[in-house]
């Protein structure tokens, strides 16, 4: 464990791309090939399952501390973190353990079956025999809150500096649904080590971003400028759906979502189409709910997610069928080397030969001559249930990762409204003493309604000077949320707009963030709960 504590504090405390891989290269030099996997699950967001609940955690760190529950809570709202307030508040051990990271998973893992007063015992063992750093990281795994600031792209980087493997093989290989205990290091590091794995996606290429909002849209010439003829592109509307992976191999079928979940068991009615794949396809595309042959809005669809169990209500309400646009293996080549115009070809002879159209669809290549009409089409991307356009260079082969260069997606421009700031509560990390998480309201006639809560899109010296704000202005206070003069007006931007019976507002939104500080307007001139159920089409 001292190891890893050492790894994550020291790829915490530098911003420095080069200094990180050095980092993650000296781990991987100095520890057992065990740890090795336990660590790449880990960064990978493969956390072991929650043994204790955080109320029994937080109750026995209180009473290992020695000091009372109100001062525990005041410095977990201070601190911002419920694993570094236990660290940080429990007597100083100059000890340290002797068990690798691969014994600790594995002891937190056997919990399960444990009683409560056994758990208790070997958690309040465990805390005494670790010190400060050691506590802090291991208390990120006990609770699931482990995060670490590094991408996934730097680990392989520093694993293929050291097994002299390319970097997109390896992240092909630690792709999908393995576990540390089973797959072994010397499995990842042989050249066929994943062959045997039919049920391994292929790492996922994402479209680079042309403009996010409306202070940075793209004009038609600057498009002419910067991707050059327009003959050399193809165009495809962009939806908002889950963005997965299908897989029909040895016989068997696999859906993947881009965060690396198998879903297959959670779409039952994409089967059928599946299994009348040929063996040895791999497709990707979006999963989206349907209703008459056309994509419903995803709120439809978020319905279904995170449901244990679909029921027959939620089939009927929620049907699920899938957009393909790529083609990334056929016959049991992978095929990601062949340019965008060939996979496409594959593509379409698959979706036509396919006895479940309905379930099957295809991305429809949107016809234009010009970069202006393109711009043009693309106004028409909330009508089509689309976020925007994609645009994919003809010649291009399906790359790893986000590249820079031939997948681009033009989003239009959020819908947004101006708000007043009512509540604010204090965020996390490095930025636990700042007031960073914001409720935000509209008029409803004389009174102000909450309706959305907003943490991003704001610069360090913007936060900093709300942050002052809120310091002086706070009217009232309930444990971490402060209740805030209403005085400072901003733009949300968000995706898109729902009716909610959960919300007081009666209002959800997607994907809601801060455009910009309205300095220029007063809280009078924000706009109403009116102009909200407007977008609803009310």
């Amino acid at each position: 464990m001292k190891s890893f504590a050492r790894l994550f504090l020291s790829l915490d405390e530098t911003n420095k791309t080069n200094e990180k891989v050095k980092v993650l290269k000296d781990y991987f030099n100095s520890v057992p090939d065990s740890d090795k996997m336990h660590m790449l699950a880990l960064f990978a967001g493969r956390k072991p399952k929650r043994q204790i609940n955080s109320t029994l955690v937080r109750n026995w760190a209180i009473e290992a501390s020695n000091i009372p529950p109100w001062l525990f809570e005041e410095s977990y709202h201070v601190v911002g973190d419920l694993a570094e307030t236990m660290s940080l508040l429990m007597p100083r051990n100059t000890g340290t353990s002797s068990k690798t990271l691969t014994e600790w998973i594995a002891e937190i893992n056997a919990l399960g079956d444990k009683t409560e007063e056994e758990k208790k015992l070997w958690l309040l063992e465990s805390w005494a025999m670790l010190d400060s750093s050691e506590r802090f990281v291991f208390n990120k795994l006990l609770t699931g809150s482990f995060r670490v600031g590094v991408s996934q792209s730097l680990v392989v980087k520093a694993l293929a500096e050291i097994s002299k493997i390319d970097a997109p093989t390896l992240t092909h290989r630690i792709m999908g649904g393995w576990q540390p205990e089973t797959y072994t290091y010397q499995q990842l590091i042989q050249e066929q080590g994943a062959a045997d794995d039919i049920s391994r996606p292929y790492p996922f290429f994402l479209a680079y971003p042309i403009q996010e909002t409306s202070e940075k849209q793209k004009s038609a010439e600057e498009l002419k400028m910067s991707l050059g003829d327009e003959a050399q592109w193809q165009a495809e509307w962009k939806w908002d759906g889950i963005r997965s992976q299908m897989i029909k191999r040895g016989g068997k079928i696999f859906i993947w979502s881009r965060g690396e979940d198998l879903s297959t068991d959670k779409f039952p009615e994409l089967h059928p189409f599946l299994n009348a794949l040929p063996d040895g396809t791999v497709l990707d595309g979006e999963l989206l709910s349907f209703a008459n042959g056309i994509p419903m809005p995803f709120n439809v669809l978020q319905t279904r997610i995170g449901r244990k169990n679909i029921n027959k209500k939620i089939l009927e309400e929620s049907p699920v069928a899938v957009i393909a646009y790529d083609c990334l293996e056929n016959n049991g080549e992978d095929i990601r080397y062949k340019t965008q115009m060939e996979r496409r070809q594959i593509l379409e002879k698959l979706q036509s030969g396919t006895p479940f159209p309905d379930l099957f669809h295809i991305s429809v290549l949107i016809s234009f001559a010009t970069w202006d009409e393109l711009a043009t089409i693309r106004e028409q991307s909330r009508a089509m249930i689309a976020e925007g356009i994609m645009l994919k260079r003809k010649s291009a082969a399906y790359q790893v990762g986000r590249k820079r260069g031939d997948w681009w997606k033009w989003k239009i421009d959020p819908l947004s409204v101006d708000a007043v700031m009512i509540y604010a509560q204090k965020g996390h990390g490095r930025r636990a003493d700042l007031y960073t998480d914001y409720t935000f309201a509209v008029w409803d006639g004389d009174k102000l309604v909450p309706f959305a809560k907003a943490y991003s899109g704001l610069t360090d010296a913007e936060i900093n000077k709300v942050d002052y704000f809120i310091k002086r202005n706070t009217l009232e206070k309930f444990g971490p949320v402060r209740t805030v003069k209403p005085e400072l007006v901003f733009e949300i931007g968000f995706e898109g707009i729902n009716r909610s019976t959960r919300h007081k507002s009666g209002i959800a939104l997607r994907f809601p963030r801060i455009l910009r500080w309205r300095h220029d307007k007063p809280k009078e001139e924000a706009d109403t709960l009116d102009s909200l159920r407007a977008l609803l089409g009310e």
